[in-house]
């Protein structure tokens, strides 16, 4: 097939890489203009313009797709244009040119977190599975039909990395699987029905702002959820203190990892109530949170242990909201 692809992030890379080493022909890579990025404010190209760079594999950037760049398009004659990540919206024009019409790779199991951060949300919310669904494209916001779906069982300690890197490459071999599918007119679409979860919405800084009126568990997964963007954060008397790694533990489960006398009963939420060699524990609402690796303001990101041997005493610091 003749295909135009559309994307930016790394997360469309992988995808894109495995369409250029299959029998298909990319034609025309479509992705968001260079940003300006650092202090010098340098130009610098999306990911999937620096792959199609690579193979040499022509580059359109236009500031907002339009029904005024079909003529442009159509130069291409795309049997099917494929959709990962790209950013902008379609029109019903560009949706109905190919002859297979638009595919987006979509890194959840649809009709569950439509939306710009589905892997993140997936995480936060506590999934036990997801996965990437390839979807005939419509004009609704992820909403079209189902054409096939890849699951993908999450791991305990799964991050909002290692989510993104599962799932970006799982999107390639799914998509050569939906073109083989339509060249051979084995496809059955699906209706999507009704959304079980809200919104998935872009994800901002101030999401990391840990409270500890939450449950341990619900602390856990944000942490991890958040990882390694936009990261999570409280303050240790007044200096941002980053939350890297942590675990969920019971009141007897810390009591037997703490130093002799270093146990504070009853403490208040958010009070670091134990503390052992290489790790200290914070009073929730429900539970404990056991924090493993941190980075304090101006340091680099450490263990625990070594944040603790550089600190006066954390036994009963009560770590705030802000500064």
């Amino acid at each position: 097939m003749n295909i135009i692809y559309m994307g930016t992030p790394d997360f469309a890379v992988p995808t894109l890489e495995a369409l250029i080493n299959s029998e298909h022909d990319v034609k025309l890579v479509v992705t968001q203009p260079d940003k300006a990025k650092g202090r010098k404010k340098e130009l610098v190209p999306p990911p999937v313009k620096e792959t199609a760079f690579k193979y040499g594999i022509d580059v359109y950037q236009p500031e907002k797709i339009k029904n005024e760049n079909l003529d442009m398009l159509k130069k291409y004659d795309p049997d099917v244009i494929i959709v990962v990540a790209y950013g902008q919206i379609l029109s019903k024009e560009i949706l109905d040119l190919p002859k297979y019409g638009c595919l987006n790779v979509h890194a959840s199991l649809l009709p569950a977190w439509r939306g710009a951060a589905p892997i993140q949300w997936s995480i936060l919310n506590g999934d036990s599975e997801t996965g990437v669904t390839i979807m005939q494209m419509d004009e609704g916001l992820d909403t079209g039909d189902i054409l096939y779906v890849e699951k993908y069982k999450l791991k305990d300690d799964e991050t909002g990395g290692s989510l993104f890197d599962t799932l970006s490459e799982m999107g390639g071999p799914a998509i050569l699987k939906v073109l083989d599918d339509a060249i051979e007119g084995r496809l059955s679409p699906v209706k999507q029905g009704e959304s079980t979860t809200p919104y998935a919405k872009m994800l901002n800084k101030e999401m990391g702002r840990l409270d500890f009126s939450k449950s341990a568990e619900e602390l856990e997964r944000t942490v991890r959820g958040l990882s390694p963007w936009p990261g999570t954060f409280t303050f240790f008397e007044g200096k941002q203190l980053k939350i890297w790694k942590t675990e969920v533990l019971s009141e007897e489960e810390v009591k037997s990892l703490v130093l002799p006398d270093s146990f504070i009963e009853n403490a208040e939420c958010s009070v670091i109530a134990g503390v052992s060699k290489d790790e200290f524990f914070v009073k929730t609402a429900e539970g404990y949170l056991g924090v493993d690796e941190v980075q304090l303001a101006g340091k680099k990101r450490m263990d625990t242990g070594s944040f603790l041997r550089g600190v006066h005493e954390v036994l009963g610091v009560k770590l705030t909201n802000d500064q």
